[in-house]
């Protein structure tokens, strides 16, 4: 399986970006506030393949960009994902640094 191609969509209801991957479901939890997007949660089930979760967040920040929003990392995940690739950082809302 392609990870770049992850179909990623949204979840209003329940307010996360969902994937399933072989019937199992990965999935961004997040809070919406004051035209920010706060990331609360990443949760992908340890049977899918590595590289699950960073392709699923990476389309969130897509996501995230497509929509211009900012955005506040409360995820470790998220967070530490960020310090990784710092090509993402422009979505941070103001005074925001990971």
């Amino acid at each position: 399986m392609n990870l770049n191609d992850i179909a990623v969509v949204e979840n209003e209801g329940a307010r996360q970006f969902e994937c399933r991957i072989n019937g199992k479901l990965a999935k961004v939890e997040y809070m919406m506030g004051g035209g920010r997007m706060f990331l609360t949660s990443v949760d992908v089930p340890a049977q899918l393949q590595e590289g699950v979760a960073r392709a699923l967040v990476e389309r969130v920040f897509e996501i995230i960009a497509d929509r211009k929003l900012k955005m506040v990392p409360l995820c470790p995940y998220v967070t530490t994902f960020m310090r990784q690739h710092p090509q993402w950082k422009k979505l941070l809302a103001h005074g925001i640094h990971v």
